[in-house]
């Protein structure tokens, strides 16, 4: 926090000093202090995501932003266990007639 404040006070100066007329030194400089505060808000923000993600880890909600992306098409596919499920009349079809083995005469 007080890497950023001093960033920001430092980006305040060379912006006064852009306005009346300051070194081309200082006016190239802009752009690295705002760079670098970018940098710092990048690094709080992983923080603070890294953060939630260890509050929401065995939560059965998430927030949306916290799930995967994946695709639209893949987010509404059945998970494994819903897909293998099975009726009750499939199970009665499948053990009533199951799969046949077949050998060939050599």
């Amino acid at each position: 926090m007080k890497q950023l404040e001093q960033l920001k006070t430092e980006l305040t100066t060379l912006r006064v000093a852009k306005v009346t007329g300051g070194a081309a030194s200082k006016l190239s400089k802009i752009r690295v202090v705002r760079k670098a505060i970018a940098r710092v808000y990048i690094i709080m923000h992983q923080k603070q995501k890294g953060n939630l993600r260890l509050l929401y880890k065995n939560k059965k909600y998430k927030p949306l932003d916290l799930r995967p992306k994946k695709t639209r098409a893949l987010r509404r596919v059945l998970t494994p266990y819903q897909a293998s499920r099975k009726t009750l009349k499939e199970i009665r079809k499948r053990s009533t007639y199951p799969q046949r083995k077949y050998a060939l005469k050599a």
